[in-house]
């Protein structure tokens, strides 16, 4: 596969389905964040963690790829005539959402509970976690304005908002188990 081709020397880019938009467009925008908290969810992984969250991540890695395929397809030609599907392209599924309830819920039976906002930090790999969260926000933030004006597959949106959860859940869990002080915001009043 050759890396570069030169067809987005003049700003466009092809979708799934061949159709060509500007790179700053909204689908472009929510894809390429997405890509981007991939990418910091790798980072987390590469960290000395215990290895069911590494196992957790790459599958949470693996679903960003379908959710990146999803919105990178140009609905207009992801289906025929006919009503069928033309691209090949694979679904988030609600077991999927739900594996990630599950080890949020998991990982909520260890801590204690919250009473206040926790100030992101504490530890390296804690605050990687922290900018994941908030890159997965970002990613849904565009995925829902893209949504709204060509709607995709709804479990998509549904994934990426509880993975936002997840990944503040894991960041208060792993600073629980390397014994981080996980800092309460506790407004001050002047």
């Amino acid at each position: 596969m050759k890396i570069y081709t030169k067809t987005g020397d003049k700003g466009t880019t092809a979708l799934f389905g061949g159709t060509r938009v500007p790179k700053h467009h909204i689908r472009i925008d929510s894809y390429g964040t997405v890509d981007e908290l991939n990418s910091h969810l790798g980072l987390i992984r590469d960290q000395d963690i215990n290895e069911h969250y590494k196992n957790i991540l790459t599958d949470i890695q693996d679903k960003l790829f379908t959710v990146g395929a999803i919105l990178a397809t140009d609905p207009q030609k992801a289906v025929l005539k006919n009503g069928k599907e033309r691209l090949n392209i694979p679904k988030i599924a609600l077991l999927d959402i739900g594996h990630l309830e599950q080890e949020i819920d998991t990982m909520n039976t260890k801590l204690p509970p919250m009473t206040n906002f926790v100030l992101p930090g504490g530890h390296q790999t804690v605050s990687f976690c922290h900018i994941a969260r908030c890159v997965c926000r970002r990613a849904e933030r565009l995925a829902s304005a893209l949504n709204e004006l060509e709607p995709f597959e709804p479990n998509t949106l549904m994934y990426l908002n509880r993975l936002s959860d997840y990944l503040f859940v894991l960041a208060r869990k792993l600073s629980y188990d390397l014994q981080a002080n996980e800092v309460k915001w506790i407004p001050t009043k002047h």
